[in-house]
């Protein structure tokens, strides 16, 4: 489970240089960790810390470790000092004057022993959703604190009101009654689609005979207050089914703005090629949003052909997972936080971002079974019209879902300062043929020989262009800490170089791999050596190669390949590989390129074997220019995972 592999040092007491010398206690602050001196007694800023740590995602607190010069060396502490520290300690963190609530217990302090020096460490869990704000003096206001990368930060008065909202389980974002609100702000026309929705999904359900006013009232979208009769449309009624001007009234949410866009273009520059926002066409309101978006969503997925008893499926798991991340992102958005919806289609990945904190810790989210929503109507509406879960399996769908597709897990950012929750969802497998194509180029058959793990960070650095131990945490079936070891392990066997940066740690794959130390390319049995070079050279020249190399290249490889050139046809399938030039034209290779491609549709692994390139050289500087001035099509229109190229003629 996440929960079991999330930040736990403690695991840790047998090895306490290590503790030190890692990604765990880095030799740099992260924002899990935070060392402090002291040896002037128990520092102030420790309970800035804490209710930082507690106000977002946990971490670690170690006292007598002090930082010089940009290095933290291991002052240490007396026996003395360590009894008069936690007594301070658990004397403070249970005065109310001091500290709003007490969240640890004995087993989160421990003494540390570390190259023969003790030092204190307090492991600050993250605070559940009604402990929080965790604050210091007795007001709220001016003392509740976060953390990101820079450090603590204080919260503004709204980040305040906001937690101390969400902690409030008997209050209901969603349900407050809007005043001055009639029958008049909502749509007509939003009512009556939803209707026919639910009469398809559900034919003859009772609520389908009430009148507007009755069946909102069943869905939460008009309410009555039973102490005070004080009766109106609710927010969620407005979200969903009102009209634009009404919704952005500052009565209700002011800041609404659904925004979708589709950037098919790998330039970040470019504008997108498609968007879908309030600009005044259409009634936007959330359902209108959702109707108008998931058609645009749901035909970037591949539909393979299915059936069952007979009939054919549309809608794969992956499809459930979309629609699942698209309403979830809808109905836990915190409507009264600064920003918007922003969902973005892109060429491999969905990316859901929206504004409010996560209400369960993220061991939660990922594990599943725990439902916590902030808009419960709203919820409410989408369930009734099978677009959402409850019960807490949203996220599970999601999950299984995206693995059923073979793509690389999805993962959640959770930001501060604002607030924002932003959902991924990449479009590319676990483990994509070219990138292992890359990999092998670089270090060779070694590449072959390593566990799935090891495979992963590689893979996961290759594809990204770098890694942290934070993002793993969501990729590898480990532990943190062990996460940490497996990396280490990585950077000692020289297939990773780490960049530490402020509060973080970056690791990247060694470019340098396998280099002697006159600059020269080690020997290697793998052909991506080759590879690469002759894919530098047609990159680089342009096809300026005169006939004599190319002839002489030609005849050295004929006369030293005429015995293995069987061989070769069978392991690549094409009697081609093996006698192929390493320098060729650029019009030569786009000749043999239609040859291969001239009778099926190959995918981009198939050709690069054939022609003897690197997969990552031809994606990028030549069959573009193939597909631009018509000799290849593509199976499919769009870039996906599958896609295959055949010769136009």
């Amino acid at each position: 489970m996440m929960e079991e592999r999330q930040l736990n040092l403690f695991d840790l007491l047998d090895e306490p240089d290590f503790i030190l010398h890692s990604q765990v206690f880095p030799q740099a602050e992260s924002d899990e960790i935070e060392y402090k001196s002291a040896q002037g007694g128990l520092p102030r800023a420790l309970w800035e810390t804490y209710s930082s740590f507690a106000n977002t995602s946990g971490g670690i607190i170690v006292l007598g470790i002090v930082e010089k010069k940009n290095q933290f060396i291991v002052e240490g502490l007396s026996a003395e000092q360590l009894t008069k520290l936690q007594k301070d300690f658990w004397n403070q963190i249970n005065n109310k004057k001091n500290t709003s609530i007490n969240i640890l217990n004995n087993d989160n302090v421990k003494v540390w022993n570390i190259s023969g020096k003790d030092v204190l460490a307090f492991y600050i869990p993250q605070g559940s959703r009604t402990q929080k704000p965790v604050y210091l003096t007795e007001n709220p206001f001016n003392n509740t604190y976060k953390r990101n990368y820079e450090g603590d930060y204080r919260c503004t008065d709204d980040e305040v009101r906001r937690m101390m909202a969400d902690a409030d389980l008997s209050f209901q974002p969603d349900g407050r009654i809007l005043e001055g609100y009639t029958m008049d702000d909502f749509d007509p026309n939003s009512l009556k689609q939803y209707r026919q929705i639910l009469s398809s999904s559900k034919p003859g359900h009772p609520w389908l005979a009430l009148d507007d006013k009755e069946f909102l009232t069943q869905l939460g979208g008009y309410r009555t207050d039973r102490k005070t009769q004080k009766a109106g449309p609710t927010v969620a009624g407005m979200l969903m089914f009102g009209k634009n001007l009404s919704i952005i009234d500052e009565e209700c949410c002011p800041k609404f703005f659904p925004d979708y866009r589709e950037y098919f273009s790998d330039n970040p520059d470019d504008r997108w090629t498609d968007r879908v926002y309030a600009d005044g066409t259409w009634e936007t309101n959330l359902f209108q949003f959702y109707r108008t978006v998931w058609p645009k969503l749901s035909s970037r997925l591949p539909k393979p052909f299915l059936l069952s008893h007979g009939q054919r499926i549309d809608e794969t798991p992956a499809h459930e997972a979309l629609r699942e991340a698209f309403v979830n992102s809808l109905v836990h958005t915190d409507y009264s936080a600064p920003g918007n919806i922003v969902i973005e289609c892109r060429l491999e990945t969905f990316i859901f971002s929206n504004p409010g904190t996560l209400l369960v810790t993220l061991e939660q989210y990922y594990a599943g079974g725990v439902s916590q929503c902030r808009n419960i109507s709203l919820q409410k509406m989408f369930m009734m019209i099978g677009s959402a879960e409850k019960a807490g399996s949203g996220v599970g769908k999601i999950l299984s879902g995206w693995s059923n597709a073979h793509w690389r897990r999805p993962y959640l950012f959770v930001e501060s300062k604002p607030d924002r929750l932003e959902l991924h969802l990449p479009m590319l497998s676990t483990i994509p043929e070219d990138t292992l194509i890359e990999l092998r180029s670089l270090f060779g058959d070694v590449v072959d020989s390593l566990g799935k793990d090891e495979l992963m960070v590689l893979s996961t650095c290759q594809i990204e262009g770098g890694i942290t131990n934070q993002r793993l945490q969501y990729l590898v079936d480990r532990h943190k800490t062990e996460i940490t070891k497996l990396l280490q392990e990585l950077c000692r066997d020289k297939f990773l170089i780490s960049e530490n940066k402020a509060r973080w740690t970056t690791y990247h794959l060694n470019k340098d791999y396998g280099v002697n130390a006159d600059g020269s390319k080690q020997g290697s049995s793998n052909e991506g050596s080759s590879n690469e070079d002759s894919s530098n050279e047609d990159s680089s020249n342009e096809g300026s190669l005169n006939e004599d190399s190319l002839n002489e290249d030609s005849s050295k490889q004929d006369s030293s390949k005429q015995g293995s050139s069987k061989q070769g046809s069978s392991k690549q399938g094409s009697s081609k590989q093996g006698t192929i030039p390493q320098k060729l034209k650029r019009e030569d290779l786009i000749q043999l390129i239609k040859e291969v491609c001239k009778d099926e549709y190959k995918s981009l692994e198939e050709i690069a074997k054939q022609v003897d390139r690197k997969a990552k050289y031809l994606s990028d500087e030549v069959l573009p220019i193939m597909i631009q001035n018509g000799d290849l099509t593509k199976l499919h229109p769009d870039n996906h995972p599958s896609q295959k190229y055949k010769s136009a003629n």
